[in-house]
């Protein structure tokens, strides 16, 4: 004999699943949060990053400061910075992707808007691309590498990822992901072009920085 599950149960698991919701956003929120790029350069130098160049403290912006090297580094650290909370929702509750997607899109506000810093980050690109690697590995893996061939050809760094996130929804769709990671990732792309407006206006002017 099936035995239906009441109302009240029903209810009670509902509310079960909004609170792993939201407790998988607050940790992402506080993981994204993690000021990488600032950490490094006041270490390294005792400066405040969000004081130089663009003032934002994601890689590129590192690289102004330390170099190549610390340039990878940082980009590395934000990648994984993303992906970890997508993987801790996935393992923890593998039966809800939804979990995983909440857990990627405050994940890229915490590294935009930390906590620890104010609310002024960095531009969630790498960070961005970790979730979608943690979401699913070989649309992260084409990603990375179309942002690598663009912003090589164009030397924008800028150009690289805005292209290459607004690509990701598209990648998600072909490699039948679930919808809710294909509107993530649509979300990602639309929050990450936003916060790239003031490159586009310099783009526009022909006065975007390249990359050496």
């Amino acid at each position: 004999m099936i035995i239906k599950p009441t109302s009240l149960e029903i209810a009670w698991v509902m509310v079960l699943i909004v609170l792993v919701m939201v407790l998988f956003a607050v940790i992402a929120y506080l993981i994204g949060s993690i000021p990488t790029g600032y950490l490094i350069v006041k270490a390294k130098t005792g400066k405040d990053i969000r004081e130089i160049g663009s003032g934002s403290t994601g890689a590129t912006n590192v690289k102004r400061v330390l170099g190549k090297k610390w340039f990878f580094i940082v980009m590395l650290l934000d990648a994984l910075k993303g992906a970890l909370p997508v993987i801790l929702a996935k393992v923890l509750v593998p039966g809800i992707s939804f979990c995983a997607v909440i857990a990627a899109i405050f994940v890229i506000i915490g590294h935009s808007k930390p906590i620890f810093l104010g609310g002024k980050g960095g531009k969630s690109v790498a960070s961005g691309v970790g979730t979608i690697l943690a979401l699913n590995w070989h649309v992260g893996l084409i990603l990375a590498v179309v942002w690598s061939a663009i912003t090589y050809a164009t030397r924008y760094v800028s150009v690289g990822s805005i292209i290459a996130l607004i690509l990701s929804p598209f990648l998600m769709y072909l490699f039948k992901a679930p919808l809710s990671y294909v509107a993530y990732c649509a979300i990602a792309a639309v929050y990450v072009t936003w916060l790239h407006r003031e490159n586009i206006k310099r783009l526009i002017k022909g006065e975007e920085n390249k990359v050496r």
